[in-house]
């Protein structure tokens, strides 16, 4: 049985969902998503991936900048929506927006929770050396990602996966629970179960502060860093090349069994020495160009070995 939907979502992440409800033959009856952001060199007004794929399907979108006034509350109840499915919308939802729909709000959050509730739970997860993580379909209440579960799929993280890689993953793989979700549902078949008190994490948002290496932690932890923060938006180290301190973007690394001062690069491959062990450069980005490896990049700084990275 098809049920209509009113989809809730902005990046990239969402559009493989949004994609499988309207293959499924759900009546998608209004698509919410961020207003159109400037982007690009001449700042132009660009809409987001949903609304992008959206207008291509002929479906309904909606921008308001806010879901908190009376105007916007009687536009959603007119929808008349059996279910709201939101991914990655980037905008808190109201209590009287919550209680619209007849079925609730389903939420696809990229977690096993209750590990990892918050904004960015697939960098996290890998910045932290977890060794799997998911999606979940949870039904969604006033706290932040605190909603009782109706269905999860678990994925390995290989040691050497990125964040955008697991990203990219992750996206279709929780379109497909989402659509299994929404048939579970129409046919009154989706069972919730509340999440556990044990085991919450939250996810915080990232900031500045958060993409610089640490060369003082342990080899492992440096490389979860760099691949939990790859491709966006890049760990980083400071260094002098002869014209003043440059950042530098790790994208990959590996391993590598040598040790010495923290932050040393310690020979012409590019390994750094950590607080234990050290990590071999394998790919980095410098400001204003594409990446590269980091042979090429090492040929042309002047970089010598036993100089400090910051």
């Amino acid at each position: 049985m098809s049920l209509r939907v009113v989809f809730m979502g902005t990046p990239d992440f969402a559009v493989p969902t949004l994609a499988e409800i309207v293959g499924q033959g759900h009546d998608v009856v209004a698509v919410y998503t961020r207003p159109p952001a400037a982007a690009g060199r001449g700042m132009e007004l660009k809409p987001s991936p949903v609304h992008a794929l959206a207008e291509r399907f002929g479906l309904n979108v909606f921008t308001p900048q806010t879901l908190r006034t009376e105007e916007a509350r009687e536009t959603f109840l007119d929808h008349e929506a059996d279910v709201a499915v939101v991914v990655a919308y980037g905008m808190i939802l109201p209590k009287p927006i919550l209680e619209a729909p007849q079925l609730g709000c389903l939420n696809l959050h990229a977690s096993l929770l209750p590990r990892w509730r918050g904004a960015a739970p697939i960098q996290r997860a890998i910045m932290a050396g977890d060794p799997e993580t998911g999606v979940a379909v949870m039904k969604m209440e006033q706290g932040l990602d605190t909603g009782p579960v109706g269905m999860v799929e678990k994925v390995a993280i290989g040691p050497d996966m990125n964040a955008g890689e697991l990203h990219d993953k992750l996206m279709v793989l929780g379109a497909d629970l989402m659509v299994r979700a929404l048939a579970a549902l129409s046919r009154d078949g989706l069972n919730f179960t509340p999440q556990p008190e044990i085991g919450v994490t939250y996810a915080h948002k990232l900031t500045n502060d958060d993409a610089r290496i640490d060369w003082s932690l342990p080899a492992q932890a440096v490389h979860n860093h760099v691949r939990g923060l790859s491709p966006f938006p890049g760990a980083f180290f400071s260094a002098d090349f002869g014209k003043g301190t440059e950042r530098v973007k790790v994208l990959r690394t590996a391993p590598a069994d040598k040790a010495g001062d923290a932050g040393m690069l310690l020979d012409s491959n590019g390994t750094i020495a950590c607080g234990e062990g050290a990590v071999r450069l394998v790919q980095v980005q410098r400001a204003g160009k594409s990446p590269m490896s980091a042979e090429e990049f090492l040929r042309g700084v002047r970089l010598e070995a036993g100089v400090k990275l910051l």
